[in-house]
C-alpha cells in the first residue's frame, strides 16, 4: 500500500509538518499537537466513508502520514450524510457537534486545496449529501431520480 501511495511522488505538495501547520492556522488551534489529533480524527473518519478509486487518488495528494490515516480505515457499510459524519466524529472524539464541525472544516479545507477542483468534485459526487459544505464548497442540489 505504501508503494501505491508514492506512485506519483510529485503529486504531494507539502510535508506532514506543513499540513499540520496549515490545519493549525485554518482551525486556530493552540498547538501543532492539537492539529495533529484533529487531522488523524477527521481523515480517519473520512477514510471510512470513501470506497472507490477516489480514496486512492485522494491519498496520493496527501503526505504519507495523512495518506495512511485516510487509507487505513475499513469503509463503513453505509456512508453517512455530511451531518451524520459530523455527529459520528463528535461521538468518537468526545466533543460537541459544533467542535466536530469546526475540526472537519479545518482539515477538509486544507485537503480540498491539495486535491484540486477535479478530484475534489469526484470525491464529493461519490459521497452522500452534505459533504461539499464540509470541504468548504457550495452544495448544489442533486437531481432526484423520477419515481
Amino acid at each position: 500500500m505504501h508503494d501505491r501511495l508514492r506512485a506519483h511522488p510529485t503529486a504531494v505538495a507539502m510535508t506532514f509538518d506543513q499540513l499540520l501547520e496549515r490545519v493549525r492556522d485554518e482551525g486556530a488551534y493552540p498547538t501543532v499537537e492539537r492539529a495533529e489529533e484533529v487531522v488523524h480524527a477527521v481523515l480517519g473518519a473520512l477514510g471510512r466513508q470513501i470506497r472507490s478509486g477516489e480514496r486512492v487518488d485522494l491519498a496520493q495528494c496527501l503526505p504519507v502520514e495523512a495518506a495512511l490515516t485516510l487509507s487505513g480505515q475499513v469503509p463503513a457499510g453505509e456512508p453517512l450524510t455530511g451531518w451524520n459524519f459530523v455527529a459520528d466524529l463528535a461521538t468518537r472524539t468526545g466533543t460537541t457537534a459544533a467542535t466536530a464541525r469546526w475540526d472537519t472544516g479545518a482539515v477538509l479545507a486544507v485537503v480540498a486545496r491539495l486535491a484540486g477542483p477535479d478530484l475534489l468534485d469526484r470525491v464529493i459526487r461519490r459521497l452522500p449529501d452534505g459533504y461539499a459544505l464540509l470541504f468548504g464548497q457550495a452544495e448544489l442540489r442533486r437531481p432526484r431520480a423520477a419515481a
